[in-house]
């Protein structure tokens, strides 16, 4: 039987009547979005057309799901907020802490002692508030929620960018900071702006070497970084039904990186199968008995230009294999003019390895169709050129590629296979030599390729690709290999071609596991201590961030001026940082280190206005706080595109910048920088982020009246005396205003507790 199942019945009885009423309010067909949303509409909120891209509007999860990296921030904020118990289903899953060096096992069990006190506090208050918990080596969090809690219809949040990936499953599975995880376990509401509607309709069929992973490297080439951002992309048509359910779920993960708000899907037979497979016949039971409600109306699939803001056609019967890259996830390049545009930009060739798995691609469909061209090494006389790595995406998956004989197949290829875990995909990769910093191309089936982020070597030029492809690139090792047109010599001499890639949707023989590595929580867990140590280096108990002094601000200091691409990546770095990720002020010593200033070009250099010194971003923004001088940060477009990581939004708190300003923001983490009762603001004039000079001190007036809708006033005051006047933008509504002013949101949570 399937997790929470008494609370997926409820959904489903109450759906039906709850999506009637919103297509006679709303006066015509639904999208399967909107049903999904208007049905989790929270009961304090009126019953109206809440108007896309401008309404907020607050809903009711049904479950939160959390990652360890950024469980510990949240549930640091949860034990904070005084509720003895999550008011919805959630979990923890220990999946990032995990480095790729060796192989799975020496992986593993290195990880257990180096992060032992935070595997045993993430255990620990799971235990006591009522959170399931997955043990290291279980899996990837969005492999194990496709696997056992994602279901058609539902409604999730999760402390991961690539939450979304449940989409695969027909949810709205969105990612979020932390501390919207608290404001949800805390059983509050949680609040979105109402997203618009992209439709993409897909026609044909997928065939050869086309897959599902080519469906959303091409819609990334189509909408880029941002196209998706505060939208919803919803897949329909004749090619969306023929899809795995499971390739749905690696389309939907990458939505994340067009920045859309999620992706999903309508129920279906695959979805059916999956759940079936999966050990929850119950739950495709019920979903079966309203899968009328759990897909967009007919109308709505028949001409959808007038029910979507954006439509967007792909026919899968022609669909080419894409390699994204490098450096953005957004630079689609059609297998067959890889070498040509390779060669244009000076791209290194040769491809030093080749990485499968991670959360987008590590089911079995996808290794099954990976092992496919690995038993051609063998079979044709070749040799592989490239290093080959396997992350499988959970212990089942594991178990179950065991069991068929995949392992002994890329075994006699000479591939690595790592921890059940994210590893290289979130820079978690004890790469050989990338020290060095030498020019080099990697190809993976990962979904993020920023510079630095798998090996810390910002000359790793890294593509994302199909498992398929990325199996045939490292088998061939060079990054001009086409392998539908294009032959290879093997040992003999011999010119032979790779036949396509081709495996089974799902284990013949079922899936299997011995222990998939779940701890359930104790029934009653109030006598459960959760301990951390005030010596710990790896965890710190929260103090409340001060409340807003009632004041405008005034001669706040540039901190630092971010000159393009800037992720939170860049401000917040991952791999061996995480280690941090449970105590703020360690963790702030990397804030905005791989920004690039706009004044030098360099990364992790900024001046301080007291000395005229330059010195790392973080030393310099410690001055100032220790002199309670505030700042401000100036950024550039999609600034905080990636990962959902709060912790990007917490470390200019923590440190004391009071404002950050740029030309737009990525959702998520907007959402954390007002979460956290930070001052987030846009250029009302893109133009004026060049009156921006590098000693300039800044005054932000109109905070006194902070009233949504009305634009804030900023005066540059500049080194020689002269000024400028700007506008500037917000998004905030009333509650928000009302987080700045108490410091931030989770200062509300625990005031309402107390009274």
């Amino acid at each position: 039987m399937a997790f929470d199942i008494d609370m997926i019945k409820k959904v489903y009885e109450a759906m039906p009547s709850k999506i009637e009423a919103a297509r006679k309010m709303l006066g015509r067909p639904l999208t399967l979005a909107e049903k999904i949303l208007y049905s989790h509409l929270d009961a304090d909120m009126e019953k109206k057309d809440y108007p896309r891209g401008s309404s907020y509007v607050d809903f009711n999860p049904d479950r939160v799901a959390m990652q360890d990296a950024t469980a510990q921030m949240a549930l640091l904020q949860f034990m904070q907020a005084g509720r003895p118990t999550v008011a919805v289903p959630s979990s923890v899953h220990c999946d990032h802490l995990i480095q790729a060096k060796v192989g799975a096992n020496a992986d593993l069990s290195r990880a257990k002692t180096e992060s032992e006190e935070v595997f045993n506090f993430l255990a620990s208050v799971s235990n006591k508030y009522g959170i399931g918990f997955w043990k290291p080596g279980a899996g990837i969090i969005h492999q194990i929620v496709l696997e056992n809690y994602a279901f058609p219809g539902g409604m999730m949040i999760g402390t991961d960018s690539h939450t979304v990936n449940a989409g695969g499953l027909g949810m709205i599975a969105i990612g979020v900071g932390g501390a919207d995880a608290c404001d949800v376990m805390a059983g509050l509401p949680w609040e979105l702006k109402m997203p618009k509607l992209i439709g993409v309709k897909l026609t044909g069929k997928l065939n050869g070497w086309a897959s599902a992973k080519d469906v959303i490297l091409k819609v990334a080439g189509i909408l880029t970084v941002k196209g998706g951002t505060d939208k919803v992309i919803e897949y329909f048509g004749e090619g969306a039904v023929a899809l795995s359910c499971t390739g749905k779920g690696t389309i939907c993960n990458m939505g994340a990186e067009v920045g859309a708000t999620t992706s999903t899907f309508g129920y279906d037979d695959s979805m059916s199968r999956y759940l079936k497979a999966t050990g929850r016949a119950d739950v495709a039971a019920l979903a079966d008995g309203i899968k009328e409600h759990l897909t967009g109306d007919a109308e709505v699939y028949a001409n959808p230009s007038k029910y979507f803001d954006e439509v967007i056609e792909i026919n899968l019967s022609e669909l080419e294999p894409h390699v994204n890259g490098p450096f953005t996830p957004d630079l689609a390049t059609p297998i067959s003019k890889l070498k040509e545009v390779a060669t244009a930009n000076g791209w290194p060739m040769k491809v030093e390895a080749g990485l499968i798995g991670s959360c987008t691609n590590s089911s079995y469909e996808d290794i099954a169709r990976a092992v496919s061209l690995a038993k051609q090494v063998s079979a044709k006389g070749l040799k592989s050129k490239g290093d080959f790595m396997i992350n499988p995406g959970s212990e089942q998956i594991r178990f179950t590629i065991e069991r068929d004989g995949f392992l002994k197949v890329f075994d006699e290829v000479g591939a690595t296979v790592f921890t059940n875990a994210c590893g290289p995909c979130i820079g978690m990769w004890d790469r050989v030599g990338a020290e060095k910093q030498e020019k080099n191309t990697i190809v993976h089936s990962f979904n993020r390729n920023f510079a630095k982020r798998a090996d810390g070597n910002p000359n790793t030029y890294a593509f994302v690709a199909s498992p398929e492809i990325v199996t045939a690139l490292a088998i061939a090792g060079d990054l001009g290999f086409n392998p539908l047109t294009d032959t290879l010599t093997n040992e003999k001499g011999e010119q032979v071609k790779l036949d396509a890639p081709h495996g089974d949707e799902l284990p013949t023989k079922g899936f299997a596991v011995d222990d998939a590595g779940y701890q359930a929580p104790a029934a009653d867990g109030s006598k459960v201590q959760v301990l951390v140590e005030p010596t710990s280096k790896r965890l710190q108990l929260l103090d409340p961030f001060a409340a807003w002094d009632g004041m405008n601000f005034s001669g706040l200091k540039l901190l630092i001026k971010a000159k393009g691409k800037c992720t939170t990546d860049h401000i917040s770095m991952a791999g061996p940082w995480l280690k941090f990720r449970g105590h703020l002020d360690n963790i702030s010593n990397n804030m905005l280190i791989g920004a690039v200033n706009a004044y030098n070009g360099k990364t992790d250099s900024v001046k301080n206005q007291l000395t005229g010194e330059y010195a790392g971003v973080p030393v310099v923004q410690r001055a100032y706080k220790a002199q309670n001088i505030g700042s401000i940060v100036v950024g550039d477009e999609n600034y905080g595109e990636g990962s959902s990581r709060e912790h990007a939004a917490m470390e200019p708190r923590h440190l004391g910048v009071k404002v950050v300003l740029v030309k737009s923001f990525a959702r998520i983490h907007e959402t954390n920088l007002k979460k956290q009762g930070m001052l987030g603001i846009t250029f009302a004039n893109p133009a004026d982020y060049d009156k921006i000079q590098e000693n300039d001190a800044i005054d932000v007036n109109g905070l006194t009246s902070f009233t949504p809708g009305v634009q804030l006033t900023l005066v540059l005051n500049h080194a020689d005396g002269s000024k400028d006047e700007i506008k500037a933008n917000h998004s905030y509504n009333a509650q928000q205003i009302e987080w700045f002013k108490a410091g931030g949101a989770l200062n509300i949570i625990r005031a309402s507790v107390k009274a």
